[in-house]
């Protein structure tokens, strides 16, 4: 058993760093500024000899008096110079000219995805509160202590609540614990009963992380500010945690051969023991009913105690009804990207040129073209054309850029096998199923990856070529990427087949291209050839998005201590964003088109907003009692859940409808017998209890709908607050007429006093 099964398990693969930048300009009467031109370096036209000399005339032909400040050969290839705008504009048209880019004044400021969240607003110092008090619990592959990430200079004395420990074992001791990592236990016993004692050459038995996941998943909640954090110079700038000040307990459950559930719900109980308030898990399996579920029990025993459970919905997008991780006492996180990318370009020898990623940082290929194979032309079986171990025949690949599939086996060992082959280069080509995402990795030889579309042109182009050849080049790391977030094709998508009635994911959160603390035992592939060492790694999966929202979950527990993990979570998901500033709704990337609710749930996480919600939906235990008494669970089944006697009330009719949840899924009969079928229509009735955690006010309700079939209701329309933690209830009504069996549409109901937006997600489904 390797690591790949541990990879599968986590439903995993970011806590994004980087510079943030201003453009410095002087104010003259006829300005020049500093331009970085990109030069498209392998197209130099023969009349000139060297490029230095075609940089020149390039820049001649627009301005006289220019001179070129530097020349690049491995940061950009090109130049860069001083020009009026006018002379910058002109340079554009010019052939064989990439890009004019204003130069740019870096700040190694704070990592990009607190940026990209708002949370280095000045307007946030007053919700500071007691986040030092917050402990967020960490269940995955352990922690890697002496990353800066856990430095705790500037942190208090450790919270009297927490009554955890720093257990020793193989390469870990007490003293690994600090104020910030405030405890560590390891929990290996249902592992070694499955596969015998825990072989400590390969693997540490003891908190620490020899893996690097839970090291990232910890560092993206609650790390430490680290200047000068990047991965091979990408994503430079200061790493942070989503919650810098809260504390960290980690709990390793993960090991070489998975994750068992055994030992996570031996971790849980210990959490909830030691006094965490947040517990973040950045793992999944398949669906079962909630009395059947260990994490769904276990994490039902961490609401009762008021922990918020952060999990994250599974990485098995784009295909619907792959979620996990769906029990309504679950916070279910799916993952979008942020405005930061790696690019890499890929030039055929017919002159076309396609953008990718990478973060390949070794030797660069050389400059000439080199020849281009797909790997089902040169590999030992015709239809396997994915890379997989000793698939390509080494006299065939030699010498050559490979084309490899995505997807069977991980991205990075398709480079290993390519280059192990003999190959130079690879392009990893995206299929239907992962469309335009693209995900950077550290290839172990010179690749990109393209999405579908490029993929489908360079394949083409191999196919019809005599004598097929590509260049590969890179590009650094490239900020304000737009349209961004995007939902990532890998984030798991819903209906949620279990519990139909409960819209999952709650929201999502970024995911793509996150960089955050890394194992010391491992290179940032997890491969076993990679001996690179690195402290901080980029990685991408819902198992990158759920800290985030454990750390933002923390934030606001620090800011609001009364709030129960309802609340919270209703606060995150009420205040979330479905649209970009220009009023489009946020798009799939996996088809272009813009997503649904069954795709990001309530929309992205906004944290600036969540700390001000002005209303949530609150939900106790009893609430959620009664809503397994609406699923129709006996009392034995009820007590595997809850743990203690109870009997659902026969006089009273439970439905799934009133769970006080903060979002709606309605469900409709289809029409029967097709177009010709019957057209009775149907009315669903959903109540809803709204606690007011801000100013006395009004509430006035809006609803826009996609959905011309369905007839939606709110009594009453207008809700009045007179004082703190009052509650006020109301009742919306959907009538539809029948439609097509398969058939979905989506509408949003919004409560407003003018400042706050409460919006709530709807999903229609008629089967």
């Amino acid at each position: 058993m390797n690591m790949l099964i541990f990879k599968c398990l986590q439903m995993a693969l970011l806590l994004v760093f980087s510079s943030r930048y201003t453009i410095a300009e002087k104010k003259t009467q006829n300005p020049k500024r500093t331009y970085i031109i990109h030069m498209d370096k392998f197209n130099m036209p023969a009349s000139f000899d060297d490029h230095l000399q075609w940089y020149d005339s390039s820049l001649k032909s627009v301005s006289e008096t220019a001179e070129m400040l530097y020349t690049y050969k491995h940061v950009a290839h090109g130049f860069s110079t001083r020009l009026t705008t006018q002379e910058a504009d002109l340079l554009t048209k010019q052939p064989g000219i990439l890009s004019v880019i204003p130069e740019v004044r870096y700040e190694l400021h704070t990592t990009r995805t607190p940026e990209f969240l708002g949370l280095e607003k000045t307007s946030l110092l007053g919700y500071s509160g007691q986040q030092s008090e917050v402990i967020v619990g960490v269940i995955d592959t352990g922690v890697w202590p002496e990353l800066k990430s856990f430095d705790d200079t500037g942190l208090g004395p450790v919270p009297s609540s927490w009554k955890g420990e720093c257990e020793t074992g193989k390469n870990f001791n007490s003293s690994n614990c600090n104020r910030k990592l405030v405890g560590a236990r390891f929990f290996a016993k249902g592992y070694e009963a499955a596969f015998g004692p825990i072989d400590e050459k390969a693997e540490s038995k003891s908190p620490r992380d020899d893996d690097g996941h839970g090291s990232h998943t910890s560092t993206t909640a609650a790390g430490s500010a680290v200047a000068g954090a990047s991965l091979f110079g990408f994503a430079s700038g200061t790493a942070k945690g989503m919650a810098t000040q809260a504390r960290v307990a980690a709990y390793k459950v993960c090991w070489l051969g998975g994750c068992f559930t055994t030992d996570i719900a031996a971790a849980i109980d210990k959490a909830i023991e030691d006094g965490v308030n947040i517990l973040s898990m950045s793992i999944g399996g398949g669906l079962m009913d909630y009395y059947k579920d260990t994490v769904a029990l276990g994490t039902f025993a961490a609401m009762e105690h008021g922990i918020l459970v952060s999990s994250s919905a599974g990485n098995g997008g784009p295909s619907r009804a792959t979620l996990a991780n769906v029990a309504p006492w679950i916070t279910t996180v799916g993952a979008g990207t942020i405005d930061r990318d790696f690019p890499a370009y890929i030039t055929l020898g017919n002159g076309k040129r396609y953008n990718g990623v990478s973060l390949y940082n070794g030797k660069l290929p050389p400059d000439s073209p080199l020849p281009l194979v797909y790997a089902a032309n040169v590999g030992q079986d015709s239809t396997d054309s994915l890379c997989t171990e000793d698939s390509l025949i080494p006299s065939k690949v030699s010498g050559k850029i490979v084309i490899c599939d995505r997807g069977g086996n991980p991205r990075a060992e398709k480079s290993l096998v390519v280059k192990r082959a003999g190959g130079i280069g690879m392009i990893l080509a995206n299929k239907e199923d992962y469309g335009e995402e693209l995900v950077a990795d550290s290839y172990l030889l010179p690749a990109a990856a393209l999405g579908e579309k490029a993929s489908n042109e360079v394949k083409k182009y191999v196919s019809s070529a005599p004598n097929p050849t590509a260049k590969i080049a890179f590009g650094g790391t490239q900020l304000g990427v737009q349209p961004s977030p995007v939902v990532a094709a890998f984030s798991s998508r819903g209906p949620n087949i279990l519990t139909p009635k409960i819209l999952k994911p709650d929201l999502i959160a970024p995911g793509v291209n996150i960089l955050a603390g890394w194992s010391g035992k491992v290179g940032p592939t997890g491969l076993a050839a990679d001996t690179r060492h690195v402290s901080f790694n980029i990685i991408s999966g819902t198992s990158m998005s759920c800290p985030h929202v454990s750390g933002l979950a923390a934030l606001l527990k620090g800011a609001h201590p009364e709030w129960s993990p309802a609340a919270i979570r209703s606060a995150l998901m009420t205040t979330s964003y479905r649209a970009y500033k220009n009023g489009q709704t946020i798009k799939d990337v996996a088809t272009g088109i813009p997503a649904t609710p069954f795709d990001y749930g309530a929309g992205h996480v906004d944290p600036v907003a969540a700390l001000d919600p002005g209303l949530v939906y609150d939900t106790t235990a009893d609430d959620y009692l009664s809503f397994l008494c609406a699923l129709n669970y006996t009392s034995f089944q009820i007590k595997l859940v809850a743990r203690r006697e109870f009997t659902c009330d026969k006089r009273i009719k439970y439905r799934v409808e009133d769970l006080n949840y903060p979002s709606f899924a309605a469900t409709f009969d289809a029409a029967s017998g097709g177009k010709g079928g019957s057209h009775k229509s149907t009315t669903v009735q959903y109540k809803r209890i709204l606690t007011n955690v801000g100013t006395p006010t009004t509430y006035k309700v809006s609803v826009s709908s996609q959905s011309p079939s369905v007839k939606i209701t709110v009594e009453p329309q207008i809700l009045s607050f007179k004082g703190l933690n009052e509650k006020k209830s109301y009742t919306v009504t959907f009538t539809s007429n029948s439609m097509p069996s398969g058939t979905t549409s989506f509408a949003h109901l919004e409560w407003s006093d003018g400042k706050h937006k409460v919006t709530s997600p709807i999903a229609f489904s008629w089967t």
